[in-house]
């Protein structure tokens, strides 16, 4: 019993969080060339439904980048990618 935490049994490594996932995937994505600087992201409904999670998770995404300044937000417009040169370099 001691192996277990809150009914779940211990994992060998720690799961990581949807939203660290998520944005880290995105930043990647950015980096790669696959999504390019001022390109336009999808929207929170359609990351919900691809990365099969709720909006308050794409919302802490979205919070998460734009602290990194991996993303800029235009309201009534979308969110858009900004150039891997000009982020900051924070955990």
């Amino acid at each position: 019993m001691r192996d277990r935490i809150r009914g779940h049994a211990r994992s060998a490594s720690p799961a990581v969080p949807d939203y660290l996932r998520i944005s880290n995937q995105i930043m990647s994505e950015v980096e790669s060339g696959k999504l390019k600087p001022g390109e336009k992201l999808p929207s929170i409904a359609q990351l919900c439904e691809l990365h099969q999670v709720g909006a308050s998770t794409i919302r802490q995404v979205f919070i998460r980048l734009e602290a990194l300044e991996v993303i800029d937000r235009h309201q009534g417009k979308g969110v858009f990618a900004t150039d891997p040169k000009t982020w900051l370099r924070k955990p």
